[in-house]
């Protein structure tokens, strides 16, 4: 337990045409700095999570969370990128700041602004978090590649088109009570089983759906070491922090088996000494509803190719005996990149600090993270406890 939690700060996700990267940042930075009750001068460094990709003309930006205040000028700054698990990897580097004892306080945010471009744009933007040299030219761009995933699990263990409808509707249900979410419609299990001229297929089995939103929005965190904030008005500490990284190619895996994920779950639960039955919640990395029936699997919720049997049965619904994305995910709530993570992390201190309204989770005490860059390559969980 090197870092807490102690202020967090969150933009509505959507399409926010009046703002900026810019903007945004600032907005969020300022915010979180007030939540915590922490002054600008007291901040050591600050990690910017940005994943761009060419989304933004204006690259280079961890200076621009100085704009929040004049007393950020000359503090440390670097932007951090992982691609879709670009917010995880900014709030993972600040705890190794705390946990190296050359910050006490660190200031990170997370931001994405991407409705501003063009939509075969955006498919070549995200498709550069695949490997290039052999997926570029999957067809439908990353709702594609995971198209392809869904395929292949569709192969290897039948038809799940009932399960991915059970987790969309799940997701969207849960996204009515999230002030910030994209999407606050309940759209109903029969919607999201059916394809129609409103609920598409968009690549393999995959329907819109089965698939998050493009996005804008940030979300920011105030880091530090468990000293301060046990003096601080709030602390959400930190069990555990697993990071890892698997091949890019996904020709090098199985990719139904998403490792990469598995592997993070088991090293975090091991360090933090808890099971995952321990857990009060789950917020997981569900930028396609495939990705959330392979990630049951990978943490260790069901035996593999049964994660079906999670959904069916009802327990990762707001009520079950694991609550998984009781925030919508990312398939309500929206996916701007660099912020996911950063949001995960905000969303599950509102939980556990009983602040997240018609979210909330009875009697949340631990909360996991999972947030995943590409298809399992980047691969982040978090484990979180309140302590003040």
């Amino acid at each position: 337990m090197t870092g807490c939690i102690v202020g967090w700060a969150h933009t509505p996700f959507g399409r926010l045409d009046g703002e900026t990267v810019e903007s945004l940042v600032v907005g969020v930075a300022n915010d979180a700095l007030a939540d915590a009750g922490i002054a600008a001068k007291d901040v050591d460094e600050i990690v910017l999570g940005h994943f761009n990709a060419g989304f933004s003309a204006q690259d280079f930006t961890a200076s621009l969370v100085l704009q929040a205040s004049p007393d950020l000028r000359f503090k440390r700054a670097l932007r951090v990128e992982n691609a879709c698990a670009t917010g995880s990897a900014a709030v993972h580097q600040g705890l190794k700041s705390l946990a190296a004892k050359s910050a006490r306080i660190v200031l990170v945010v997370g931001v994405e602004q991407m409705t501003a471009t063009p939509a075969q744009e955006i498919g070549k933007n995200l498709l550069k978090a695949s490997y290039v040299r052999e997926e570029a030219d999957i067809e439908g761009g990353f709702a594609g590649v995971f198209g392809k995933i869904a395929g292949l699990y569709f192969q290897r263990w039948g038809d799940q088109s009932d399960a991915l409808a059970t987790i969309a509707a799940k997701n969207h249900k849960n996204g009515v009570g999230n002030p910030y979410a994209q999407l606050r419609k309940d759209l109903g299990y029969d919607f999201c089983r059916n394809a129609s001229d409103k609920n598409p297929f968009v690549a393999g089995p995959l329907k819109r759906t089965d698939c998050s939103p493009v996005s804008d929005g940030a979300a920011a965190l105030v880091l530090a070491d468990v000293e301060t904030a046990l003096r601080l008005r709030k602390a959400i500490a930190f069990r555990a922090a697993a990071h890892v990284q698997d091949f890019l190619p996904m020709s090098r895996r199985d990719i139904l088996k998403f490792e990469g994920c598995a592997l993070a779950w088991k090293r975090a639960l091991a360090d933090a000494g808890l099971a995952l039955a321990d857990l009060s919640l789950v917020e997981t990395h569900d930028c396609f509803t495939v990705a959330e029936l392979l990630e049951y699997e990978a943490m260790g919720l069901t035996a593999e190719g049964q994660g079906a049997r999670a959904a069916a049965e009802g327990w990762t619904q707001k009520g079950g005996k694991l609550p998984v994305n009781p925030s919508g995910g990312l398939k309500a709530k929206g996916h701007p990149i660099g912020a996911t993570g950063v949001s995960m992390h905000a969303l599950c201190a509102m939980q556990l600090t009983g602040a997240a309204g018609d979210m909330q989770v009875k009697d949340a005490k631990l909360a996991g993270i999972f947030n995943m860059g590409g298809a399992a390559v980047a691969n982040y969980v978090s484990l979180l406890e309140r302590i003040k």
